[in-house]
């Protein structure tokens, strides 16, 4: 150690990695001495002084390392230096490599600097944070004290970059589209609004990138993706988070069978990269991605759940029936929905939260589904499928609409329907509209919701356990350790 350095050092030049030294000296017999200098750089995790000797564990990303420090290499004011080191310290380290007597390897230090002191009491070694308000608070000791923390953020970036893999090897291209809205459309949802203070313009933060993206399609690219960050002005729950990120793709002269078969493939190649297996286990059950998805309408799924079988009121236009399957089903309903807000209200209510495995249930009531073409057999219903795995909708797919009257005429009853109280249905977008009127090819699309599907990889029990900085209440009272030094 160097006396009157400073604690907080610019650099500090690493000639190796915890990983590689492992590596490279894995054969090295008890108590050998290699002559071989390495400099190495991490945090503290233990520090343990016994007279004229004094050990340390320090970690990097890569693994973690003996320090052994000893009085006569270091001389007696470096060694006292050294029992100063504290839990927590960020130190850069020089010295031989060596294995102990009981074969540890180890650092022989030579020199210590500290490159920045932890000036808090580090969470308690054994049992970690096990608070689970304070670990998503304080997301960065999460990560130094719990390796599932950890997991996780690896478990992401292969996700995405598996996504990134498969999609641009079928003719994908990635591309970025605006975050701020001049209006909230793509999605039935609350929608964030802010001020543009030069522009003197309310604008929205998107809600999802869809008419975005479909404005590509129709300036001629056929194979279109963005891995977004999206954000809806909702409740907060295991499952909702205000921002998201999702994968929304779009395909020209498809739909949505095509589009059901790309997300199973999706779905599939996701999971194996970041678990390395198609069955992985979520609340103690497993979830079998191996075979092709199960598809089914919602009445079909609404039946299987509850016995009771809403198409033939559906048919019928027997809205009395509906009602009182709704209330038969403890259902609430708000006097100002339509049929098929009810229908799909059935299904989320009492449905869907009973399709384990994965399903695909095809057809959603034009109400709820104003951006998808009419379904082919079902009046009232749109090619609209959603995939549902461990009973959460995971992924919406759509035969998208490209009919600029039909989209008019849906704008226009959404309107309607926000007139009525509804904050979540879709603004009218006269500019989407008229590029639509240019001519957009037949596709299909889809939007993966990531955390979702990754909380189920990872058999998390909340979606904020696989975000790195989810949206909290305000603390009640300040939290932290005390200053130490």
């Amino acid at each position: 150690m160097t006396e009157g350095s400073d604690a907080y050092p610019y650099r500090f030049e690493r000639t190796s990695g915890v990983d590689r030294l492992r590596e490279r000296f894995s054969d090295l017999a008890a108590g050998a001495e290699t002559g071989a200098t390495a400099s190495i750089a991490g945090r503290l995790r233990t520090v343990r002084t016994h007279g004229k000797l004094a050990f340390a564990d320090l970690e990097d990303a890569s693994g973690r390392i003996q320090l052994f420090a000893s009085q006569d290499v270091l001389g007696e004011d470096a060694m006292e230096e050294f029992g100063r080191l504290s839990v927590g310290d960020v130190v850069g380290a020089e010295g031989e490599v060596v294995t102990t007597r009981r074969g540890e390897l180890s650092l022989k230090v030579a020199t210590v600097t500290v490159l920045a002191p932890c000036l808090r009491s580090m969470p308690e070694k054994w049992h970690g944070m096990t608070e689970v308000e304070s670990r998503y608070r304080q997301r960065y000791l999460d990560l130094l004290v719990n390796p599932a923390a950890r997991e996780v953020v690896t478990g992401r970036a292969a996700a995405n970059a598996a996504a990134r893999r498969l999609l641009e090897e079928r003719g994908f291209i990635e591309v970025e589209t605006p975050i701020l809205h001049p209006l909230a459309g793509g999605a039935v949802a609350r929608p964030f609004q802010t001020h543009h203070n030069a522009l003197d313009m309310d604008l929205y933060l998107r809600i999802a990138p869809e008419l975005y993206l479909k404005r590509l399609l129709i300036g001629g690219l056929e194979r279109v993706y963005e891995l977004n960050r999206s954000f809806r002005n909702e409740g907060v729950s295991s499952r909702h988070n205000p921002e998201y990120t999702m994968l929304e793709a779009y395909e020209a002269y498809a739909d949505y069978h095509d589009t059901m078969s790309l997300v199973e493939d999706l779905v599939r190649t996701i999971a194996d990269a970041v678990t390395g297996s198609l069955q992985p286990t979520t609340a103690g059950r497993t979830i079998d991605l191996e075979g092709t998805f199960r598809r089914i309408t919602m009445f079909e799924a609404v039946e299987e759940a509850s016995g009771i079988d809403l198409r033939p009121a559906w048919d019928d236009l027997d809205d009395d029936r509906l009602w009182a399957a709704a209330a038969e089903l403890r259902v609430a309903v708000h006097p100002a929905w339509g049929r098929g807000k009810v229908v799909a209200e059935i299904f989320e209510s009492c449905a869907e939260k009973a399709l384990l495995q994965p399903t695909f249930v095809a057809g959603f009531p034009v109400e709820v589904s104003p951006l998808a073409k009419g379904h082919r057999s079902i009046e009232g219903f749109t090619e609209h499928a959603d995939l549902v795995i461990g009973g959460v909708e995971m992924c919406p797919c759509y035969s998208e609409l490209n009919d600029p009257a039909e989209q008019r005429r849906r704008f226009e009853q959404q309107a309607q329907a926000r007139a009525q109280g509804d904050e979540e249905a879709t603004l009218p977008d006269e500019d989407f509209l008229e590029a639509l009127s240019y001519g957009m090819p037949p596709a299909g699309g889809f939007g993966l919701g990531i955390d979702r599907l990754l909380t189920l990889l990872l058999g998390a029990p909340s979606i904020r356990e696989v975000i790195l900085f989810p949206t909290l209440r305000p603390p009640q009272m300040p939290s932290g350790g005390q200053v130490t030094k």
